[in-house]
């Protein structure tokens, strides 16, 4: 259902002020920093083998077995959850990066070009 004109200027109005306001939020995302989905899997991974030697050491009260379980949780954790750093912090930094053409419509324009073309083709 497509937004009214009053709510889409209320849209555009609380986007502006995001931007204006919050733009450390905005472009936090953009320090070269990413969550990498190998790094996910591999701390899922680890999560569960720790979580099956905890139930392990603790079933047969072997403390050793536990706590390395309990250990290995924790790895998995902060591996899974720490970002690595993406393709374009590993560029040199003596290559000048080339700037993206600005363009003069903004995004929520677009996503409402890009929808109202949809809607046309049904």
């Amino acid at each position: 259902m497509p937004l009214s004109e009053q709510e889409q200027r209320l849209l555009d109005e609380m986007e502006r002020h995001l931007m204006h306001n919050d733009a450390d939020v905005v472009s936090a995302a953009r320090d070269g920093r990413t969550l990498s989905y190998r790094n996910i899997v591999y701390g899922t991974i680890l999560v569960l083998v720790g979580l099956g030697g905890l139930v392990i050491g603790v079933s047969t009260q072997l403390i050793v077995v536990g706590v390395i379980g309990f250990l290995a949780m924790l790895g998995g954790v902060i591996l899974a959850v720490t970002p690595t750093r993406g393709p374009a912090a590993a560029a040199p930094t003596d290559a000048k990066p080339k700037a993206a053409p600005r363009s003069s419509t903004s995004f929520m324009d677009r996503m409402n070009d890009r929808w109202d073309r949809r809607q046309e083709g049904h």
